[in-house]
């Protein structure tokens, strides 16, 4: 496949995350980047992601001490120089010949963890050996326990510091925008991870049953699977996809180590909240000391800051890291995240927030029509 011609050099006007975006829409085939970048249905839930982040402002603060300041976190005892890691994305070797390979050595030139998809174009071995110590690994339930028990393993062996299962699809969306555009994998990629994966059973319907409510729902994951895949699990175990308050109590009681509030960058329920709306409420449900990570529609550090402020530990990129790769492969992503975090710490200059636990919803002010 003829892949984009990736820069060897940053240009000049490359200055913010939505710059990639553009620069990726001219690079990468249409069909491929119509996949990437599309949202499901209508994709209302795609834009609001991102437009909720305007609705907030951020209170600037004068004269702070910052004579010890730093933008560090720990997560499950994981020192992470800055609130941000790169979310699970498939299919990266659809921008660039050594896909997910390149993102891992990006992420790792800035130190940021990078949590490795199933459903990579690249073995999870030869990832965790690219990138630097200290990524995750997201986790599919397959449909037969051994084979949900060997990715599991095959993560633990290779040096996977967490696992994140993702539970908010049990069922895609309809990505109209990527139907339209004729979306099918290339033969060079695919998910070779799953190489040796059996397919779903097929399941007997009766007249009148339907496909996704009494075929691929009757076998979709159950609590019975996950309290099983919290036993098998030696490492620190996060469930994704999570947005109801309820659920995120329920998981939390359940041994759950963490949550990513998410759901799927809108490419799932297009009617669902946005995460950024659901963060308080599942911070209040699960109490201030539960680690919860979320990801949708972040661009700019400030956006990061109004996440943390809400109550989230830190965050995850989704399409920018694949936009930066398709642009100038490892040089891209790592610049793409200097960005970010640059981005990051100046907004909690001009915020006055020194370090992150001074981040807190006093920082945020929600504009109103003025009379």
């Amino acid at each position: 496949m003829d892949y984009p011609k990736t820069l060897q050099a940053i240009p000049p006007d490359l200055v913010c995350l939505d710059d990639y975006e553009q620069f990726a829409a001219q690079q990468i085939p249409s069909p491929y980047f119509e996949y990437i970048h599309s949202g499901v249905a209508d994709e209302r839930l795609l834009h609001r992601n991102r437009d909720s982040f305007s609705q907030l402002d951020i209170l600037p603060r004068l004269l702070r001490d910052f004579h010890d300041a730093n933008s560090a976190t720990s997560l499950f005892d994981q020192i992470l120089s800055a609130p941000i890691l790169l979310a699970p994305v498939a299919h990266q070797r659809l921008v660039h010949p050594d896909g997910e390979l390149a993102t891992a050595r990006g992420a790792a030139a800035v130190d940021v963890p990078m949590v490795v998809s199933t459903l990579a174009s690249q073995r999870l071995e030869d990832i965790a050996r690219a990138g630097a110590p200290g990524n995750w690994f997201q986790l599919y339930l397959q449909a037969r326990r051994e084979d949900s028990l060997s990715l599991l393993r095959r993560a633990e062996d290779a040096g996977y510091r967490a696992i994140v299962v993702t539970l908010d699809t049990p069922v895609n969306g309809l990505r109209n925008r990527s139907q339209r555009a004729g979306f099918a994998l290339p033969p060079e990629v695919s998910e070779v991870n799953l190489a040796n994966v059996a397919p779903p059973p097929g399941r007997q319907l009766h007249p009148g049953q339907s496909i996704v409510l009494n075929g691929i729902m009757a076998d979709a994951p159950d609590w019975e699977t996950l309290h099983w895949l919290r036993q098998q699990c030696s490492l620190p175990l996060l469930v994704k996809g999570v947005m109801h308050p309820d659920d995120a109590r329920e998981l939390q009681a359940a041994g759950i180590d963490g949550l990513v509030i998410s759901n799927h960058g809108g490419r799932s329920l297009d009617a669902a909240p946005t995460p950024l709306s659901m963060l308080p409420a599942i911070r209040g449900a699960v109490g201030n000391d539960y680690p919860l990570l979320m990801d949708g529609g972040i661009r700019r550090g400030s956006d990061v800051f109004k996440a943390l402020a809400l109550g989230a530990n830190a965050v995850m990129i989704g399409r920018p890291q694949v936009y930066a790769l398709a642009t100038a492969g490892a040089l891209g992503v790592a610049h793409m995240l200097k960005l970010l975090i640059d981005e990051l710490h100046i907004t909690m200059a001009l915020a006055g927030c020194p370090r992150l636990d001074t981040i807190q919803r006093h920082c945020l002010h929600t504009p109103r029509p003025l009379l």
